[in-house]
């Protein structure tokens, strides 16, 4: 699927609803609303989202760059080349590629957002190389773009962090819900990516690696919600994400140290990426921001919504969890559109509502695709997506269907 149907497509259904908007209802005020839309997205896109992230790219790429050349990446790449090499056939063994979605991976199984998405840029312009059709995704890329649109997290640390300050009696509460939800997301994007690709997962090294990360994420939940109380889990999240990044930082250096590399100079070399990179994605997410504020503001959402309850009320299936609905639809559009939707779910129902419970739990059981789409795939210069973001769709939808059933089993009276 190309990007510029979709485009084209958001600013077409937009622009027809805000035209019955105006012709039928007599809102006056809907076109405004959607021009003042655009600047609003076309500023958040630059002074929001790129320029801090200059900062951010410059430091990580730096730090990429130094345990490159130390060999940390060609190192996990051999540890993780067995089980990558099967879902990633395209990509040679020990490339550095690997390495990089390692980073990429760990990085947001740990809810670090700012450190996940240098090494997810490293990734996809290593897999890119690796691409001899380079305005059109390959098959690697694609798997990776759906793995990492599936946000798989352990910790969804600015979930709860966000409940606490909207006076959550138990802002952990949501945690099991979420990992639950993220986990059939990622699960869904694989096997579906994998169908698609015809790669065969019913292999040891594949079951191994899959059986041995549920029972370790199995493993690690049941000994946090068992032996920790609500407040240590919290703070063991946060000790433990930013120990683990840290301890990476001082790993690179080590082993740039141990190589006789420059460190300082490895670093400079690396970090000199990150401006250039940044310039790059900037008219990409501009330009999804302002379609997906167009389509937001046109008020084309809160009809879906609206339709979903009453197709829900007709089939005699409760609709306690519509309201809620908002964020789920947003958060393949915007991370920070849904995590906005959830924030006002809360105030509006309660942060420990069952609306305002399921709402986190959407926004934490997948990424943002467009964004993710716009972000990656335009920092390498892809415009033909193919079938990544109908499978990274699909994958969020599995993660939405997920966030349902496991909030009316926890928090449904």
């Amino acid at each position: 699927m190309a990007l510029n149907y979709l485009w084209i497509a958001f600013f077409l259904i937009a622009f027809v609803v805000a035209l019955i908007r105006l012709i039928f209802f007599g809102d006056t005020e809907i076109f405004k609303l959607i021009i003042d839309g655009t600047f609003t997205s076309a500023k958040t896109g630059v002074m929001d989202i790129a320029l801090p992230l200059v900062g951010i790219m410059t430091m990580w790429l730096g730090i990429m760059n130094i345990g490159e050349k130390g060999g940390a990446i060609n190192f996990l790449s051999r540890i993780i080349g067995p089980f990558f090499h099967r879902i990633f056939p395209e990509v040679p063994a020990n490339h550095p590629a690997t390495g990089h979605m390692v980073m990429n991976f760990s990085a947001n199984l740990l809810g670090l957002d700012n450190a996940a998405t240098p090494f997810g840029l490293k990734a996809m312009k290593s897999l890119h190389e690796l691409n001899p059709n380079k305005d059109t995704a390959s098959n690697a890329e694609i798997m990776f773009l759906v793995l990492h649109t599936s946000g798989l997290t352990l910790i969804p640390l600015a979930i709860m962090a966000q409940r606490s300050i909207l006076g959550a009696n138990d802002p952990s509460d949501v945690f099991i819900p979420c990992m639950i939800a993220t986990y059939v997301a990622t699960l869904v994007g694989l096997i579906s990516v994998s169908i698609k690709q015809k790669i065969n997962l019913f292999n040891v090294v594949v079951i191994s690696w899959l059986g041995g990360i549920t029972l370790f994420i199995a493993g690690l939940i049941y000994y946090l919600t068992n032996y920790l109380s609500k407040e240590q889990i919290e703070v063991f999240s946060k000790v433990a994400s930013n120990v683990l990044l840290f301890t990476i930082i001082i790993a690179f250096i080590l082993g740039a140290l141990r190589k006789k590399v420059n460190v300082y100079d490895a670093f400079i070399e690396g970090a000199k990426e990150g401006f250039t990179t940044c310039i790059t994605i900037i008219p990409y997410l501009v330009g999804m921001l302002v379609a997906i504020g167009v389509l937001r503001n046109s008020g084309v959402l809160g009809y879906i919504v609206d339709g979903f309850t009453w197709c829900f009320v007709h089939m005699g299936i409760n609709t306690d969890f519509t309201p809620a609905l908002p964020t789920a639809l947003m958060k393949p559009l915007s991370g920070s559109g849904a995590k906005a939707m959830m924030v006002d779910t809360m105030k509006t129902y309660g942060a420990d509502s069952f609306v305002g419970r399921l709402s986190c739990i959407f926004n934490g059981s997948a990424d943002s695709t467009f964004y993710i789409v716009a972000l990656y795939f335009g920092s390498v210069g892809i415009k033909r997506t193919r079938y990544a973001i109908p499978f990274g769709l699909l994958a969020d939808f599995s993660g939405i269907i997920a966030a349902v059933c496991v909030a009316y089993l926890f928090f449904h009276k």
